[in-house]
C-alpha cells in the first residue's frame, strides 16, 4: 500500500514545484520511515556514502573549469575562432554557436555552463544581427546539449562509476554521435537561414584564420590533453578535471591575462552553487535507491521484461521512451542513479553492452535539458533571450528531432559509434 502512496507523493511534490532533489530526499525518508526493518539513519548514511567517491570529485572540478573559461573570456576567443571557420556560411553566427558548443564540450562536460557562458555573448549578438529571438534561444539551448555527449562528460563519469564501465570507452563512443548531432543542427540552421535570409560574415582570409587559430591554440589544446590522457591511462577522469581547472587558470591568468586573482572567490562560489544542485540530487537518489532495493524493483522489472519483451530492439525503444519521459522532470545524474541499476541487468540479458546502453541513456537524457518543465538549458537560454519558455520550446523542436534521429541511429546501428573507437583502442571494448 505504501508504494502507490509514495509514487503519488512524488508526483504531487513535483507538480507544486518542489525542486527534484528535495522531492527525491523527502520520498526516500518517508518511505524508509515506514519500513520496519530499515533504520531511519539509513537515509543520511546512504546520502553520505553516495558522495564518498573519488570519481564524483570530477563533477565540481569540470564545472569549475567551465566557469573559469567563461570568466576568463576564453569563450569569446572560441567564438571568434569558430566565426573564422563558418562565419561565411549563410547563418554564420548560428553555425558558430553550434561549433563553439562542440569545442566547449571538449573542455567542460557541463551543458548548463555552456548555455550560460556562450548564451550571454551570442544570444544578444544574434538578435542584433537580425536573427529572431526564437532561433537565437533555440540554437543556443539545443547546441548546449552536445556538452554531455562529446567528452569529457559529467554524466558519462557518473554512469561509469555506477556500472564499472571504462570512462575512456564511454568518452571514445561519445565523439562521433556528438559530431553528428552538431552537423545535423548545422543543416537545420542552414535551411532556416536560406529561408529567412540570415546574414553572413566575410570569409576570413588565411592570415586572419591563422591568427585566430594561433591565439586559440591553448584553449583548443585542452580537450586533446584531457581525452588523450584519460584514454591512454595517464590520469583518471577526476585528475583530468583537476588538470583542466589548473590549466584554464594558467591560460586565462598568464597567457590571455583576462582573469584576475580577485575573480577567483566569486567563481568558486558559482561553482559550489551549481555543483551542489547535482550532488545533492545524487545523494538523495542514492537513499531512494535503497528503498527501491527493499521493494525489489529490479527483480520486478526483470520479470516483466522477460515475460513480455523478447526483442532487444523493442527493449531499447522502451528504454529511450522511458528516459525521454524521465528527462522532462529529472536531471540526468539522479535519473541514472535510480534507474540504471534496474535497467542494466536486463540490457545485458539482451546482449546489449553497458557502453552502448550508456551512450544511448546519456543522449536520451540530454534531450531533457531542453524539454519543460525541467529543461535547465532551455530555461537559462530563455531567460537570457527574454523569451517565454513556450516559444523557446517551439524553437528548439527541430534540433530535438536531430538529437533523436542520431540517437536512434546509434541505438540500432551501434557500429556507427563503436567502430572507430574499437580501432583506436580495442582493449577497451
Amino acid at each position: 500500500m505504501i508504494g502507490p502512496i509514495l509514487v503519488g507523493l512524488f508526483i504531487l511534490l513535483m507538480v507544486i514545484g518542489i525542486p527534484i532533489a528535495f522531492v527525491i530526499g523527502i520520498v526516500a525518508l518517508l518511505g524508509i520511515m515506514n519500513v520496519e526493518y530499515i533504520p531511519n539513519v539509513t537515509v543520511p548514511v546512504k546520502m553520505f556514502n553516495g558522495l564518498d567517491s573519488f570519481v564524483l570529485l570530477a563533477v565540481p572540478l569540470f564545472i569549475l573549469a567551465a566557469n573559469l573559461m567563461n570568466s576568463g573570456k576564453i569563450s569569446q576567443k572560441l567564438i571568434d575562432f569558430s566565426l573564422s571557420i563558418v562565419g561565411h556560411i549563410r547563418g554564420g553566427l548560428a553555425h558558430a554557436n553550434i561549433l563553439v558548443s562542440m569545442i566547449f564540450a571538449g573542455v567542460s562536460g557541463a551543458s548548463q555552463a555552456d548555455t550560460a557562458g556562450v548564451g550571454k555573448i551570442l544570444i544578444p549578438n544574434m538578435k542584433n544581427q537580425g536573427y529572431d529571438k526564437e532561433n537565437a534561444v533555440g540554437i543556443t539551448a539545443a547546441s548546449s546539449t552536445i556538452g554531455v555527449i562529446i567528452p569529457p562528460s559529467i554524466p558519462m563519469i557518473i554512469y561509469a562509476g555506477l556500472t564499472n564501465v571504462s570512462v575512456g570507452a564511454l568518452f571514445l563512443v561519445g565523439i562521433i554521435p556528438g559530431i553528428l548531432v552538431g552537423l545535423g543542427m548545422m543543416i537545420i540552421v542552414y535551411i532556416l537561414a536560406m529561408k529567412r535570409g540570415y546574414p553572413t560574415y566575410q570569409k576570413a582570409s588565411w592570415s586572419n584564420f591563422m591568427k585566430q587559430f594561433l591565439e586559440t591554440i591553448p584553449a583548443l589544446f585542452t580537450p586533446v590533453i584531457l581525452i588523450g590522457g584519460i584514454i591512454t591511462g595517464i590520469f583518471t577522469a577526476t585528475e583530468a578535471a583537476a588538470f583542466a581547472s589548473l590549466y584554464t587558470v594558467a591560460v586565462a591568468m598568464f597567457y590571455y591575462k583576462t582573469l584576475k586573482l580577485k575573480d577567483i572567490p566569486q567563481i568558486l562560489i558559482d561553482t559550489l552553487l551549481l555543483s551542489s544542485l547535482s550532488l545533492f540530487a545524487l545523494a538523495a537518489a542514492n537513499a531512494l535507491g535503497e528503498l527501491m532495493s527493499y521493494y525489489k524493483l529490479a527483480s520486478w522489472a526483470q520479470e516483466f521484461f522477460t515475460s513480455n519483451v523478447d526483442n532487444k530492439w523493442i527493449f531499447m525503444l522502451i528504454v529511450i521512451g522511458f528516459f525521454l519521459f524521465v528527462g522532462t522532470f529529472m536531471d540526468a545524474i539522479p535519473a541514472m542513479i535510480l534507474f540504471i541499476p534496474v535497467i542494466l541487468p536486463i540490457a545485458m540479458s539482451f546482449d546489449i553492452s553497458p557502453v552502448l546502453l550508456g551512450i544511448v541513456t546519456i543522449m536520451t537524457l540530454a534531450v531533457g535539458l531542453v524539454t519543460p518543465p525541467y529543461g535547465l538549458c532551455l530555461l537559462l537560454a530563455a531567460k537570457i533571450g527574454d523569451l517565454s519558455v513556450e516559444r523557446s520550446f517551439g524553437a528548439v523542436m527541430p534540433y530535438i528531432a536531430v538529437i533523436v534521429v542520431v540517437l536512434l541511429l546509434v541505438a540500432f546501428f551501434p557500429d556507427l559509434a563503436v567502430y572507430l573507437p574499437k580501432q583506436l583502442n580495442p582493449n577497451m571494448f
